[in-house]
């Protein structure tokens, strides 16, 4: 199944600070516009801010931004976190009658991170455990990127202009993608995020999407 490239949608859901490389990054999640229902991919981070006041937050919503292209949270039947740190499924809770699709590798390290545990173990929480790619509804589906961390998953969404790309952590900017390295800082694992990195360059995408960087890349 191809969607028209314009049923990905990025949502504005703040920006964070990041005192390690001095950097104050967006973030973003991403509504998919699917046939048989919409879908989530990365929640943002969640509320009291209190809980990540060193990471400079400012509030942002990821009901209103989906209220803002017509969506309600309840229309929402699927949610992809491509990983578990705290700016990519903090408002999960906002989405209890959903299941969560993430690698188990991911999930199995969760208490590691900085997440509140509460944005992850909510009341109705329902993850689905993955091994490896998998498709999560037609057209849709998860890829294996580790490095940033060890159970990351990037998204590959069939479009009619070809394959696009959501790549959550596995590459940060539209240079990036385009071959500038990432920093150290930015991986667990920097040497398996480039292999993850060149594995997603290697499917030569129409399009790429970032969680932090609000521009698109597009096939030159």
């Amino acid at each position: 199944m191809a969607l028209p490239p314009d049923a990905i949608v990025r949502l504005h859901l703040g920006h964070i600070w990041l005192s390690e490389m001095a950097m104050e990054i967006p973030v973003h999640g991403f509504l998919i516009k699917h046939p048989e229902g919409a879908g989530l991919v990365d929640t943002g981070y969640g509320t009291p801010l209190e809980l990540i006041k060193d990471y400079r937050p400012v509030n942002a919503s990821v009901a209103e931004a989906l209220r803002k292209h017509d969506v309600a949270p309840a229309d929402i039947r699927w949610v992809i976190n491509s990983h578990l740190h705290f700016d990519h499924c903090g408002q999960n809770a906002v989405f209890p009658q959903a299941p969560f699709y993430i690698q188990r590798a991911e999930y199995e390290r969760r208490h590691r991170y900085e997440t509140p545990a509460a944005w992850l173990e909510f009341a109705g929480a329902r993850f689905e455990l993955l091994d490896g790619e998998t498709e999560v509804v037609a057209g849709v589906r998860v890829l294996a990127t580790p490095g940033h961390t060890a159970g990351h998953q990037a998204i590959q969404i069939d479009t009619a202009a070809g394959p696009a790309l959501i790549t959550g952590d596995a590459c940060w900017t539209v240079e990036m993608f385009d071959g500038q390295p990432p920093r150290d800082e930015m991986m667990e694992d920097l040497p398996t995020a480039q292999r993850s990195l060149e594995t997603l360059r290697e499917l030569r995408p129409a399009a790429v999407h970032f969680c932090h960087d609000s521009r698109t890349w597009v096939a030159r």
